[in-house]
Formats: C-alpha cells, sequence, structure tokens
C-alpha cells in the first residue's frame, strides 16, 4: 500500500475536506514497524493536507463511526483475506460494525481490529487495490466469486478492483 499511499500524495485533491478511517490496523503502538497508521502517516499524511481531527485510526472496538463512509480502501491477501478478516474464522460471521480479530492469519501475526463484512458491504464504495504476480490466482478466484475468500464476500452497492498487470493477466492455476 506504501506506493498507493505516494501516489495519491501526489493527486490534487481536496485534502483539507477528507476524514480518514483505518478499516483494519494491527493492535500494536502506532509508531510501530507493523502499524497501518504509522505507513499510512509516513507515506501519504504527512504529504498532503489532513487536519489531525479528521485522521482516525482503529484502535478499539469502541469507536465512533460516521454514517457512511463514501469511500472504502482495501487489499487482497495471498490467502484471500481482507481487512484483517482470514478464511475460515469466526471474525468473519461478526454483525457488530468494528470486530477484533485476535489471531491473525497472515504475517505478522498480531491481533487486529477491523470493520467487519456488513460495515464494507454497506458501501457505497469499495475499491480493492490489488498488485504483483503473486496476487494473480488468488484475484481470478475472487472475481470469479470464490466465497471461501473474505475478500470475495465484500459486495458494496459499487465495488471495484484496481489491478496491475501482473495481478490481473492471468486465470486461476487449475488442477486435472
Amino acid at each position: 500500500m506504501g506506493s498507493v499511499y505516494e501516489r495519491l500524495a501526489e493527486s490534487e485533491l481536496d485534502w483539507p475536506n477528507w476524514h480518514v478511517w483505518w478499516s483494519d490496523e494491527r493492535d500494536v503502538p502506532a509508531d510501530d514497524d507493523r502499524s497501518n497508521e504509522k505507513l499510512a502517516r509516513e507515506k501519504l499524511l504527512s504529504r498532503v493536507f489532513v487536519p489531525e481531527e479528521q485522521i482516525h485510526p482503529l484502535r478499539s472496538t469502541e469507536v465512533e463511526l460516521p454514517e457512511r463512509f463514501d469511500l472504502i480502501l482495501l487489499g487482497i491477501g495471498p490467502d484471500g483475506h481482507t481487512a484483517s478478516l482470514f478464511p475460515g474464522r469466526p471474525e468473519l460471521e461478526a454483525t457488530d460494525p468494528i470486530v477484533y480479530v485476535p489471531e491473525a492469519g497472515w504475517e505478522p501475526y498480531v491481533p487486529r481490529y477491523s470493520f467487519s463484512l456488513p460495515l464494507l458491504n454497506a458501501g457505497p464504495t469499495v475499491a480493492f487495490i490489488v498488485g504483483g504476480e503473486q496476487k494473480r490466482d488468488v484475484l481470478a478466484c475472487v472475481l470469479a466469486g470464490d466465497e471461501s475468500l473474505p475478500a470475495a464476500r465484500v459486495h458494496a452497492p459499487e465495488t471495484y478492483v484496481l489491478a496491475d498487470r501482473a495481478a490481473s493477466s492471468a486465470s486461476p492455476t487449475s488442477s486435472t
């Protein structure tokens, strides 16, 4: 996501009117190298002007959320997880807006806070940002609707996939 943040920082957007929320965060201090907040602050928020009171880290399940989000940006992990919602985990069935994920299914193996699927699906718009050849097969499975993969269970009213050539250039590996 670092390179996406850097490219966003180069965009001429109305940054002072933005509110920035985290859709998932690792349960580590904000200055820890594993923190999504640290990455976003270094690569994006330090380069644009968003007032500090409009930056909303996710550090608890007891966060007051806005009525709706205009856009939620997500990634897709190599195992099909998104927003720290991992395949086969009970957090996929959570109904509260924010869910605590005590056991991460992917490195770094630290607990996390995440938006739940009902919140992600409430829309209006979700955009997945996917890059790299290692994501090619899983992206094809997500796009084919394999709902064993959490990313394939995101069905916001408007759902977009922004993928680079390496991630989007082939279909999933098939076995015979």
